[in-house]
Parts: structure tokens; C-alpha cells; sequence
């Protein structure tokens, strides 16, 4: 059984009207949650050569370590709010922080491949559970006219994990070694569990409902809209993005040297957009995934038109940034305001679907970049992308704003 979040009455120490500076620190501990978790997904990116050298596996396959958390994140996702029936959510949040220390120290002590492969499984578990229940708590931390401020700031871990979280991991691991990149990380997880463990009230669970709910949901126009747009805009953007390397420097003649460069620029234009786009969708949710889709989907498709030099280059990967950088905000806000009744359901189904995209743009970007190159990865993309428009459209009438 799951529950439902938001018909929960506030615990007695929730905030005012006027929320306080103890409750915005409780949305803050959330988003360094899952400003963890996410550099905990992607850290091995950076470190796949150290890793395999030092563990003797091929790039390849080390390259699982990445997938897998994917994978096991988007059956996590809808799987663990429905075993823990009515468990209190801050018991949930704190055991899933609990668990990513663990597997962060696992890593940084693997002795082998199967061993570090196991502790991704544990990460990916962690990641599924803790983004799922994540976005609904901010109905319950917050009073309702600030809910969309909250989940701005919630969401703002995943840009700042692209910026900072991977970036600095990586130059951590090439100066000490990834062993410590990784132990590192899981004292982070550990300062956030203690954070947690004393800032967060109790979040009871009440009227809980079957496990069939969550399929009832895809019944819903909204919702499945919200999951369709999901699938569109995540699939896409990582079709393309997976491969932005090779891209820069075959479209836009970029050297490798300054691609890491350039990726800080993307990361930080994505931290703007996530703001930007959190104040918008709090007005207008439909027309904010609109135009994320709209500037997107043009971003893709024109990137081999139009970039075939460094400035032109540059500046369509600031665009393309600035617009993805909004797309977890968005739409986590779209599920919230398409089941405000079911948040906890709809926003499990938004990060399976989240997670699970990764997993398959990522191979079909790397089918067509096989079959072609880059640019033809970009049209994949721009393509999936313009549809997210059709899906939006098709909920005209209903109540999201």
C-alpha cells in the first residue's frame, strides 16, 4: 500500500502561514538529499578510467555502474512507497540517506567489480525512494502558496549536482584517487542524514490505498500526460546530451581540453533555468513545459544546422542548459498540480519514468551515433522533444493551473 501525502493533516510542527526559517531549512537538508544522491548517480562518469584500470574491468563495463543505478532507480521508484505501507516518511527519507552513506563507504572499500557493481544497486535503490517521496514532502514542509518555491529549491540539488557535485568529484578523484571521491561523498551523505534526522518533523503517512493506484493514475489525462512528457523530454535530451562531447568538437570544431569548461557553463545555465522555471511553472505549469519543450526541441535540432563554430556552438549549449535546467522542476510541479490528492503515486510514476528515460536515451542516442554521428543523435532528440508539445496540448481543458 501507498498513501496519500497531501490529505495528511500537518504534523503539529508544521510551519505558519509564514514559513519559518526552520521550516525553509528542512526544505534546504531535502535538496542537499538529493544533490547526493544525484553526484552519487553520475559520479563514475568522470572516474570510469581509474576505476577500471585499478579494478581490471574494460570502460564498457565499468560504464554499468552508471546504468544500473538507472535501472534499479525506476523500479524503485513506485516499488518502495508501496512496501512501506504506512511508515513514517521521515523514518523512510532518513533510512534511504542511511543506506546511501553505506553504499558510498562500500564503494570506496570494493575490492573487486562485483562488490562496487553491488553498492550501485544500493545507490539506485536509494535514488528511486528518496526522489519519489521528495517532491510531496515539500506540500508538507511548506505552506501551500510556497509549495512551488520548495520544490524550486528541492530540485535546485539535481542542477547543482550536474556544476558542482560531478565536477568536483572527478578533479577529487584524479588528485586522490576515486576510493576518496567516493568516501567523501558518503561522509556528505552522512552530514545530510544527521541534518535530516534533526530537522525533519514527523511526516505520518495516513489513508493508505492499494497498490492498484498507482495504475489507476495512468488513467488520469493529466498524469499520463505529465508521464508521456516525461518520457519525450528525458529520452530525448539524453539521446543527446550522453554524446555532447563528441558533438561540441565534431559540429563545433571545440577542443577536448575545453569541454569540461564548457559543461560547467551548461550546469550552471541549468541552475538558472530551474529557477526561472520554478516561478514560472507556480503560475502557469502547461505553459511553462510548453516553452522548456519548445526552445528544447529548436536547441536540438538546429545544434548540426547552425553550430558549426565555437561561438554558435557555445551559445546553443547555454540555450540547451538554460531549457533542461527547468524540465525536473516543471514537470515534478505538473505531477503535483495533475494529482494534488495522490502526490506521493503520481510523483513515484514521475521518477520511474524519469529514471528509466536516462537508461533509454542514452542507448538509443548511442544506436544512432553507431549508425551515423552526433547530429543525427541531436535529431533524435529534437524530434522526441517536439512531440512533449502534442502531449501538453492534449490536456487542454483540464485543471493544472
Amino acid at each position: 500500500m501507498t498513501t496519500v501525502e497531501s490529505s495528511a493533516p500537518p504534523p503539529p510542527s508544521a510551519p505558519s502561514e509564514r514559513a519559518s526559517w526552520q521550516a525553509w531549512s528542512r526544505v534546504a537538508a531535502v535538496a542537499v538529499g538529493i544533490f547526493a544522491m544525484v553526484t552519487a548517480e553520475q559520479l563514475p562518469v568522470g572516474l570510469l578510467t581509474s576505476v577500471g584500470s585499478e579494478l581490471a574491468v574494460s570502460a564498457g563495463t565499468v560504464g554499468l555502474t552508471v546504468t544500473v543505478p538507472g535501472v534499479v532507480a525506476a523500479i524503485a521508484a513506485p516499488v518502495i512507497p508501496l512496501a512501506v505501507g504506512t511508515l513514517d516518511r521521515r523514518v523512510l527519507l532518513v533510512a534511504l540517506v542511511a543506506l546511501l552513506a553505506l553504499a558510498n563507504l562500500v564503494s570506496a572499500l570494493a575490492s573487486s567489480f562485483p562488490v562496487l557493481l553491488t553498492a550501485r544497486v544500493l545507490v539506485g535503490m536509494t535514488i528511486g525512494g528518496f526522489w519519489a517521496i521528495a517532491g510531496s514532502v515539500a506540500t508538507r514542509l511548506v505552506p501551500p502558496h510556497q509549495v512551488a518555491r520548495a520544490t524550486t529549491v528541492i530540485f535546485s540539488g539535481v542542477a547543482a549536482a550536474n556544476v558542482f557535485g560531478v565536477p568536483v568529484g572527478t578533479v577529487l578523484g584524479d588528485l586522490a584517487g576515486w576510493r576518496t571521491a567516493f568516501a567523501v561523498l558518503g561522509a556528505l551523505s552522512a552530514l545530510v542524514l544527521v541534518s535530516l534526522t534533526l530537522l525533519l518533523p514527523r511526516l505520518p503517512a495516513t489513508e493508505p490505498v492499494r497498490g492498484r493506484q498507482l495504475l489507476r493514475q495512468l488513467r488520469h489525462r493529466p498524469v499520463l500526460a505529465g508521464v508521456i512528457a516525461t518520457f519525450l523530454l528525458v529520452t530525448g535530451h539524453f539521446a543527446a546530451y550522453t554524446f555532447v562531447s563528441p558533438a561540441l568538437q565534431m559540429i563545433s570544431g571545440i577542443p577536448g581540453g575545453a569541454i569540461g569548461a564548457l559543461l560547467l557553463a551548461y550546469g550552471a545555465a541549468g541552475i538558472v533555468g530551474n529557477f526561472g522555471a520554478g516561478i514560472a511553472a507556480g503560475r502557469s505549469v502547461r505553459r511553462t513545459v510548453l516553452a522548456i519543450s519548445l526552445v528544447l526541441a529548436l536547441v536540438l535540432v538546429l545544434f548540426p544546422v547552425l553550430g558549426g563554430t565555437t561561438s554558435a556552438g557555445i551559445t546553443l549549449l547555454v540555450l540547451w542548459g538554460l531549457a533542461f535546467g527547468g524540465v525536473s522542476v516543471s514537470l515534478q510541479t505538473w505531477m503535483l498540480k495533475a494529482a494534488p490528492a495522490d502526490t506521493e503515486a503520481a510523483s513515484a510514476l514521475w521518477v520511474s519514468m524519469f529514471n528509466l528515460s536516462i537508461a533509454l536515451g542514452a542507448l538509443a542516442g548511442g544506436t544512432v551515433v553507431d549508425a551515423s554521428s552526433p547530429a543525427g543523435a541531436l535529431w533524435l532528440a529534437g524530434g522526441l522533444v517536439a512531440l512533449t508539445l502534442l502531449a501538453v496540448r492534449s490536456t487542454r481543458g483540464a485543471r493544472l493551473d
